[in-house]
């Protein structure tokens, strides 16, 4: 776990914008490029006031989508 796990994120909807925006312009064709959108978006959550998360969860889902991708993906 990193040493600033504990860490709070105070709102910053210019962050959230900015991230949101460069997950949407990442996002494509290839599955990489959609992991990586995902993962930008859930850091977004991160700043925006109106969600609910925390990094050790961003950790969690990452490694979840990464599981699945080594798995050979949802439709095996």
């Amino acid at each position: 776990m990193a040493p600033n796990s504990e860490a709070e994120f105070s709102g910053d909807e210019e962050r959230v914008r900015v991230l949101r925006e460069i997950a949407e312009d990442v996002y494509g064709d290839s599955s990489e490029s959609r992991q990586l959108s995902a993962i930008l978006y859930r850091v977004s959550d991160l700043y925006d006031d109106a969600g609910d998360t925390s990094p050790e969860e961003i950790y969690l889902n990452v490694r979840h989508i990464m599981n699945i991708k080594e798995q050979g993906g949802l439709r095996r």
